[in-house]
């Protein structure tokens, strides 16, 4: 018998029902201890001081506000520029059709199995769609997520955008733009803020000084339709250059050159290799100079693309791949663009930038007025200056905290936690990672609840000393 539509997603409401009862049972079962803990804080005017502010409510930022709830850490926010639908690359810049991740891995149920995605995704179609599922839909994804974010009854506040950061030995004072405009006091930050979280997307400056008609980054909302028709040039190697090549070429673009610095495409995926606990939970563990020579190697070759991504671009004949063509200079010329490549010249009607990130605290507007003060790779590992664009990361501390150029700030910017690509130099995939939020949010969320109960220690010593409840 055929159902309605309405009566399928009745089906499915009905299956969403029952896993969320059933994530309240296992939630109540492992709820040892049940008390919230930390001794409150107040602000100089008396109001009351968060424990902790979480800047993301994306992936990484909604698993450590979980983390955080079952180490029962109280008077936690957070803060999100965007609307649940709109936050991470799912339904804006990120272009592919499907997570890159196998539709196994998990990482924001922190091991509780009724919190899976996979839980989610059967508890609406069933066993026998997930076992007939290849990857993980973008959408659904992000769907997921925000379907996370209620049944914890995580506490977010959506449109409201920190805008400055001033770290002090005992708090840090965190301007927030928005509904309602604010400073708010809270004794540790989290920067789970996404993948452009400790920087900013950079294009060649020669690109950058284009008329903004003429190019894009592949992180910017492009009007795609508008491409119709037109010769557009993609400059990249990585997953975001091919997947806007083929969402150009799905626009129905007259043809689409992607030009690429080496002589061949990277076709091995290392993050794969190192996709085991050993990695991702120790990584920031080893010494400094080992750590060096994994992430040196892992952010040099550079990650591969899917084979689906290659397949989606080159099922149009109209896709044209130039490799050992770096570009050496752009202008516009008569409404179009014209480039210098490696191989010559080459003219096009618009550009799409898939050059990734330029790291550094400095490219942040909430942390400018910090930057100079942080220690970064470069700082603390005097061979990674050789390498620039490794030299600019964060060099950070056990539990993901700034470290501090200077002793006097040490206190001050260890309130202060990276979990973002920023990280990746410290501890591998870590913040940006599906793969890894099975491991950082702890590590972090650790570090955090040492701390607190560090500051609050002469507090629970005088409750242990008066404490005189009798047994019997």
């Amino acid at each position: 018998m055929k159902t309605s539509k309405d009566d399928g997603r009745s089906e499915a409401d009905a299956g969403l029902s029952r896993l969320e009862a059933r994530i309240a049972s296992d939630l109540e079962k492992i709820s040892w201890p049940p008390d919230y803990w930390v001794k409150p804080r107040t602000a100089a005017d008396d109001s009351p001081m968060l424990n902790v502010l979480v800047v993301g409510a994306g992936q990484g930022g909604l698993t450590i506000g979980f983390q955080l709830m079952r180490e029962r850490i109280d008077r936690i926010l957070l803060v999100d520029s965007a609307p649940p639908e709109q936050r991470g690359p799912w339904r804006t810049y990120g272009r592919m059709k499907t997570l890159r991740s196998p539709k196994f891995v998990t990482g924001p149920d922190l091991d509780i199995p009724s919190l899976t995605f996979q839980s989610w995704f059967e508890a609406q179609f069933g066993a026998l769609a997930w076992a007939e599922l290849g990857k993980i839909p973008n959408a659904m994804w992000s769907d997921y997520l925000a379907w996370y974010e209620r049944v914890l009854v995580l506490p977010v506040e959506a449109g409201s955008t920190v805008t400055a950061l001033r770290p002090y030995d005992d708090r840090v004072e965190v301007d927030v733009s928005g509904p309602e405009p604010r400073t708010l006091q809270a004794r540790h930050v989290v920067l789970a803020n996404g993948i452009e979280g400790f920087g900013r997307w950079w294009m060649p400056d020669f690109v950058e000084a284009l008329p903004e008609p003429l190019r894009n980054h592949t992180a910017d909302r492009i009007d795609f339709p508008r491409l119709k028709g037109k010769t557009v040039a993609v400059l990249g190697a990585g997953a975001s250059a091919f997947d806007n090549a083929a969402a150009a070429l799905v626009a129905g673009a007259e043809a689409v050159h992607i030009f690429v610095r080496r002589d061949a495409l990277q076709r091995v995926q290392p993050f794969k290799q190192i996709s085991y606990s050993g990695f991702l939970r120790h990584m920031g563990d080893l010494p400094v100079d080992m750590r060096w020579r994994f992430l040196r190697h892992l952010l040099t070759i550079r990650e591969a693309f899917p084979k689906e991504t290659w397949d989606r671009v080159m099922a149009h004949p109209n896709a044209v791949l130039h490799t050992g063509a770096g570009w050496t200079a752009a202008r516009a010329e008569g409404g179009r663009v014209r480039i210098e490549t490696a191989k010559g010249p080459f003219a096009c009607d618009h550009v799409i930038c898939g050059t990734g990130l330029a790291i550094g605290a400095e490219h942040r507007p909430e942390l400018a007025d910090i930057a100079p003060r942080i220690a970064t790779w470069g700082d603390r590992f005097p061979p990674a200056r050789e390498e620039p664009r490794l030299a600019a990361y964060p060099f950070l501390g056990s539990s993901f905290e700034l470290q501090a150029r200077a002793p006097a700030d040490a206190a001050a910017l260890a309130r202060i936690r990276v979990f973002s690509f920023g990280s990746t130099m410290s501890f591998g995939p870590s913040g940006s990672s599906i793969n890894a939020l099975k491991f950082g949010p702890s590590r972090l969320v650790g570090g955090i609840s040492a701390a607190l109960f560090a500051e609050g220690a002469e507090a629970h010593l005088a409750d242990l000393l008066a404490y005189e409840t009798p047994e019997f």
